[in-house]
């Protein structure tokens, strides 16, 4: 790209894809990878080609959809969750009578991040340590939400994985790995899209409240007037003292005045008691 301030946003917009609501310094490395890729000169070229290539279209379109994930992705974020978080969680509900941890992840990619808090839940079920739970994923991608559901990686996809998960929650057919129906049976796919006006939470999950809700890795990619949004949606589907997860480099976009962080550094914050 040039010395001079890149205009990629406009460009594309007037090319007729709404990207009104993305950072401009996301796009612009979006679009980056794909003016190197097609070998154009310049933004404005790219954007011509643009106007002439449905294809070139749907691939910039696919890039710039979030649906990037990993299992166990942060380590730190998912050591407070099995050792302070989701212990925490059981017992309060059983102090209070409550039949269920409620779990959102809502912008579940591929279903790595469902399935790991899955795999939490149930080993510390193994351990008399646990209760019942609903996790509930969604994700504005049907074709990310049909791979979740399938439950099928590459063998690549496994590597934050210990040996002992990977034997205890896939079986191996050919190249690939399943998740076991044990895991999958646990957690309820559905396509939501987050800047919807209609509903605050996924309407399976009927009422919101979760105790848990994760939204990883998502909201730098979107202007501060969108992230606000997502953040006030969340704030909204919490339970009184819930917990909100983010991704590392988003720690500083959760509202102070809102949030407490668990422990420094580990992206999980609980919402302050609602007013």
């Amino acid at each position: 790209m040039k010395n001079n301030r890149s205009n990629i946003g406009p460009l594309l917009q007037a090319s007729g894809m709404d990207v009104s609501k993305y950072d401009e310094s996301f796009l612009e490395k979006v679009a980056g990878i794909r003016i190197s890729a097609t070998g154009c000169p310049s933004e404005e070229a790219y954007a011509v080609l643009l106007d002439a290539s449905p294809e070139e279209r749907q691939t910039l379109t696919e890039s710039i959809r979030i649906s990037y994930s990993e299992f166990f992705r942060n380590p730190l974020t998912f050591a407070v969750l099995e050792r302070i978080i989701m212990p925490s969680l059981a017992l309060r509900n059983k102090k209070a009578g409550q039949k269920e941890i409620r779990i959102w992840s809502a912008a579940c990619a591929a279903g790595q991040e469902p399935y790991s808090i899955a795999m939490l839940l149930e080993e510390m079920n193994s351990f008399n340590e646990g209760s019942d739970y609903r996790i509930f994923a969604t994700d504005a991608d049907t074709i990310q939400v049909i791979r979740a559901k399938t439950g099928i990686y590459q063998a690549d996809a496994l590597l934050n994985l210990t040996m002992r998960r990977v034997n205890n929650w896939f079986t191996k057919e050919g190249k690939v790995y399943e998740v076991k129906s044990q895991l999958k049976k646990q957690v309820d796919f559905s396509i939501f899209d987050l800047f919807s006006e209609q509903f605050s939470a996924p309407p399976a999950s009927i009422f919101g409240d979760f105790h848990l809700v994760f939204c990883s890795n998502l909201l730098f990619y979107y202007k501060p007037g969108y992230r606000d949004l997502i953040l006030r949606k969340m704030e909204n589907s919490l339970a009184n003292g819930g917990f909100l997860v983010t991704g590392e480099a988003e720690r500083d976009l959760v509202p102070q005045n809102q949030y407490d962080e668990v422990v420094p550094g580990s992206a999980v914050f609980r919402l302050k008691t609602k007013r």
